[in-house]
């Protein structure tokens, strides 16, 4: 496939190797703008370092990274970190809210470290979530989902070209998982380009697009419409990898890069 420049994300043969393991071989994959795409995948497929390599908190062993036109093979850690305050906003299954600060400043501190601090857009934000009325809260004073809606309005803050979602309704129940779909949806019919990485065949299958990963390489990569068949697909090489645990070390997330979030 060639080089396009209606390409919001081009990943080009990319592969990510640990020692003696390979997380990733020879992967690419192509995001149009506006476009929502699930990545699946069981433990130790390369699920998460890919999602960290699109987020900028990893680089590749080999192969080229393209965001917005932009080759972020030959930058700095420094750099990267900018190019992910300034184009990514960053959703994590565990929130990373800072402890000691309200909603509404977990949501500036997005603000803080990209540009300036507005209060009234980082409120907007909350209610865009539904949550303007918690905004005084701390995050221990919120339920998961709430503090998961917080997450998402942090993200939001910067008006980022992508947004990350790492496993974004893992810890929430039925209830809740259904309103953090429903922003997703929102942000999407608005022309937000979406990257879901889930476990979850019924998350995966909001998305209008589904990559399959499995031992480090890309399964399969269509549009699908039944769950049967995502799940069907994500399921197909676990029993093979229950027992390999250097690969599912090599996808732990790599969360303490996350500095400057959203």
């Amino acid at each position: 496939m060639s080089q396009q420049s209606s390409n919001i994300l081009e990943i080009v043969d990319i592969s990510k190797i640990y020692g003696p393991v390979k997380a990733l071989q020879n992967v690419s994959l192509y995001v149009r703008p506006g476009e929502w795409l699930a990545i699946m995948g069981p433990s130790g497929s390369g699920k998460t370092t890919l999602m960290n390599i699109i987020g900028c908190l990893d680089s590749p062993s080999l192969g080229r990274v393209v965001l917005d036109g932009l080759s972020l093979d030959s930058l700095s850690a420094a750099e990267l970190t900018t190019i992910r305050r300034e184009s990514i906003g960053l959703i994590f299954q565990q929130f990373h809210l800072i402890s000691y600060l309200t909603a509404l400043e977990n949501v500036m501190v997005a603000q803080y470290y990209h540009s300036l601090v507005d209060e009234k857009e980082a409120l907007e934000a909350l209610e865009q979530v539904g949550l303007a009325d918690r905004a005084k809260h701390l995050p221990r004073q919120l339920s998961g989902g709430e503090q998961q809606r917080v997450c998402i309005a942090r993200a939001l803050i910067n008006h980022p070209k992508l947004l990350l979602a790492d496993e974004p309704t893992g810890n929430l129940d039925e209830t809740n998982e259904g309103l953090v779909m429903d922003i997703l949806h929102s942000l999407h019919r608005q022309g937000g380009t979406i990257i879901v990485v889930t476990h979850s065949p019924e998350v995966a299958a909001h998305a209008e697009r589904t990559v399959v990963l499995e031992h480090g390489r890309v399964a399969s990569d269509s549009k699908l419409g039944a769950q049967e068949k995502i799940f069907d697909q994500a399921s197909q090489g676990v029993e093979g990898l229950e027992g390999t645990k250097s690969a599912k070390e090599a996808d732990s997330p790599i969360v303490e890069k996350a500095g400057g979030i959203g």
